[in-house]
């Protein structure tokens, strides 16, 4: 199929689920009638390579290396070579949900061949003991993937990794040299099978512009392959590259080797930068504009961002469009217990977006000086979920990951009621602040809408550390926001931190002290230890003197320039550190080993934690304000009461009084009222639905009662409603 555009994410990624960039550029250049074809190439070299003719072939390479010493691990694999060759077809077609009865016979452990990474089964019974057969068997057939991966390691290309390739040459890599000296090596055996598949491809689209998106720095060696196989065989095609790694990594490229492989290098959001492109590639001529965009001009680097037109509003980009991607060949897999990791490996997700940017944008270690990040934009609710219905109808699937710097509490309580009002089916998750806007019930209303888990920055868990961050939260008002995730049923994830400038070694152990508690409270489910990274383009990075640390060099590479090496001023050595905290949150998530005292997870002294042992439950218990605002929205999760009508008597007076039947998904209840208020409650609560279009203020519906009935606040503060209340009658 001809197109004009050929845009791709090269290898490796994800396995279970494509990079969504290609499918947000391929729905904006639907709206502007360009014809353009995507291809995710990190699957399609998985599926060459893990296939019974890819193993074949593996193998033989590697038996034809007679000089090569091999460990015993491999020696194992080989001995094993026809297990793998039989199995291997079968196994990727289970990962892909295609073949899910063979779940019974790899759990039987005598099906699967193993090799070293079978060693680290010790845990199973605890993680997959209530999880049932299938993800057991997802898990042992990954440990199987794992150690192919290691044999590949090992005896064919020692930059081989699932989800990164040849990630160190795209890390920090100041300089173009050992990147350019790599790629002027002969193609490494992995490449042969990228060329192979990029030859078919671009021979059948045609392309005028072949777009490469590279998210991360391990995709960088893959992208530069693609690109110069290209630009050597089909001189005629201009290439770009577009994607998180030049957006953050090549804002002050000099190097002029890279234009041996493209032709053009865009910045920040790609609609308009890639429209232009095309314009200038199609419409001829020798002067034309560009959008933040690197190129070669009299055989000198130049930055053209000389268009005057303002960026697409993220009204009119488009809806994603996963066409031409092999949906249905992306294979799930369970690497590690960890419940949010999990879930970025385990599983489809269509992405979108909420809000272009963040909405707080004061992170000091956060790029917030970047457009990416500064320049926040949110999505109309309505067309959220008209793009959420156009990407189910398209790819038939109903889950999605919002892939939000921080999700806005306002827009997705929005987001949640349309939801609710469409009547649609929708699994979702996001990443979130820990903020307060976050209560009880608007966490209710998001698990009603679909919201099965949420992310967040707890980062380090001390509030000196927290007001220097300018994170905007407080240790106290994170427990609180995580219960209320966690008693709506919503699994809750923290990014925690370490390693942050001027951080002691007391406010360490401090942290991992809160830590404790929060698990042990059961307000946190999932977490993951991150050393600091001093980057360009955040405050820290931008103003090193005012966070007390010192940058080892000012001078800027003439290549990728985001990582800062730096020297803290307290002279502490973090990383010692990484080991424990690890460790100890390993066997929290577990939720072993509370009782254990911190310095139980290291092998050096460190101090007594100076944290109450009941700091979060106390927070957990603290007095909440539950004054209603005038403006607060009422809305009703539950359905039409059934009614029964009585008479109540005593000492000669009698009452006409109602009963209400409500019954919900698990259960039945019921509320007793006087006749009056029982009819307008039943009124009311059809007014407030959350299936209804409009949706009443707490102002509203007190003026609605007392137009017929006094005392509205006896009432509110009553045992009906506070039942109700129980029940799904929500104030947001």
């Amino acid at each position: 199929m001809q197109s004009e555009l050929f845009v791709i994410t090269p290898p490796f990624t994800q396995l279970n689920t494509p990079y969504p960039a290609t499918a947000y550029i391929k729905g904006f250049l639907n709206t502007k009638s360009i014809s353009s074809t995507q291809a995710d190439l990190g699957i399609e070299v998985i599926l060459a390579l893990f296939s019974k003719k890819g193993l074949t072939d593996l193998f033989n390479e590697a038996e034809l290396n007679e000089t090569a010493t091999f460990s015993f691990n491999v020696q194992r694999i080989l001995a094993l070579k026809e297990e793998y060759l039989k199995t291997i077809d079968a196994v990727i077609a289970f990962l892909q949900g295609k073949n899910p009865t063979l779940a019974l016979q790899i759990c039987q452990e005598d099906y699967l061949p193993e090799a070293s990474r079978f060693s680290q089964l010790e845990e199973l019974d605890w993680a997959f003991g209530a999880m049932g057969t299938q993800d057991k068997a997802k898990h042992l057939a990954t440990l199987y993937l794992e150690d192919i991966s290691d044999f590949i390691v090992e005896c064919i290309d020692p930059n081989f990794g699932f989800s990164r390739y040849a990630e160190r040459l795209g890390r920090s890599a100041n300089s173009f040299d050992e990147l350019y000296e790599a790629l002027n090596q002969i193609p490494t055996y992995i490449d042969h099978i990228l060329i192979d598949i990029l030859k078919d491809r671009i021979e059948a689209i045609q392309p005028k512009l072949f777009l490469i998106s590279v998210p991360f720095p391990g995709n960088l060696y893959a992208a530069f392959r693609c690109a110069q196989f290209v630009k050597q065989n089909y001189p005629h095609i201009k290439i770009s590259m577009g994607g998180g790694f030049p957006n953050t990594e090549l804002r002050s490229l000099s190097d002029k080797r890279v234009f041996e492989f493209f032709d053009y290098i865009t910045l920040d959001d790609g609609e308009l930068p890639i429209e232009l492109l095309y314009n200038a590639i199609t419409k001829g001529g020798d002067f034309h504009l560009y959008k933040r965009t690197f190129l070669l001009e009299n055989g000198e680097i130049a930055y053209r961002n000389d268009a005057l037109r303002s960026d697409y509003k993220q009204a009119d980009v488009g809806t994603p469009d996963y066409s031409d991607l092999l949906l249905d060949s992306y294979i799930s897999v369970i690497e590690i217990v960890n419940p949010m990791h999990r879930m970025w490996s385990d599983g489809r997700w269509n992405k979108l977006t909420m809000a272009h940017g963040c909405y707080w944008g004061k992170c000091t270690f956060c790029d917030i000086s970047l457009d990416y990040i500064k320049i926040y934009e949110p999505v109309a609710a309505k067309q959220i979920v008209d793009r959420i219905e156009e990407l189910i109808a398209k790819t038939g699937q109903n889950g999605f990951h919002f892939v939000d710097e921080a999700a806005p509490p306002a827009l997705m309580r929005e987001v949640a009621l349309e939801i609710l009002r469409r009547k649609i089916s929708v699994t979702w998750w996001t990443n979130i602040r820990f903020e307060k806007s976050f209560t009880g019930d608007l966490c209710l209303l998001l698990k009603a809408s679909g919201c099965i888990a949420v992310s967040g920055g707890l980062e380090v868990a001390s509030d000196r550390l927290l007001k220097l961050i300018d994170k905007g939260v407080t240790v106290e008002q994170v427990a609180k926001v995580t219960r209320n995730f966690t008693e709506a049923g919503i699994m809750v994830h923290a990014y925690l931190m370490y390693g942050y400038p001027t951080q002691t070694i007391q406010e360490t152990v401090d942290s991992l002290e809160m830590v404790r508690q929060l698990f042990q409270a059961g307000v946190l489910q999932s977490g993951f230890w991150h050393q600091f990274a001093m980057t360009a383009h955040s405050p820290v990075g931008l103003y090193p003197e005012k966070f007390g640390v010192i940058k080892e060099t000012e001078e800027i590479g003439t290549f990728a320039n985001n990582d800062i090496n730096y020297t803290d001023k307290t002279g502490i050595d973090h990383n010692k550190f990484s080991y424990g905290l690890k460790k100890s949150l390993f066997n929290f998530m577990h939720g072993i080993c509370f009782d254990y005292k911190l310095q139980d997870w290291f092998d050096f002294k460190i101090p007594r934690t100076t944290i109450a042992p009941n700091f979060i439950d106390t927070a957990l218990n603290s007095n909440e304000n539950f004054n209603v605002k005038p403006t607060a929205k009422i809305v009703w999760l539950g359905g039409k009461p059934s009614v029964e009508a009585f008479t109540k008597s005593k000492k000669g007076k009698t009452w006409q009084m109602m009963n209400l039947h409500f019954h919900n998904k698990r259960e039945t209840f019921s509320i007793q009222t006087n006749k009056a208020e029982g009819e307008w409650l039943v009124s009311i609560l059809d007014k407030i639905s959350a299936t209804n279009e409009k949706t009443l203020t707490f102002q509203e519906i007190k003026a609605d009662f007392e137009a017929n009935i006094e005392h509205f606040e006896l009432f509110w503060y009553s045992k009906p409603i506070h039942t109700l209340r129980e029940f799904g009658l929500l104030v947001l």
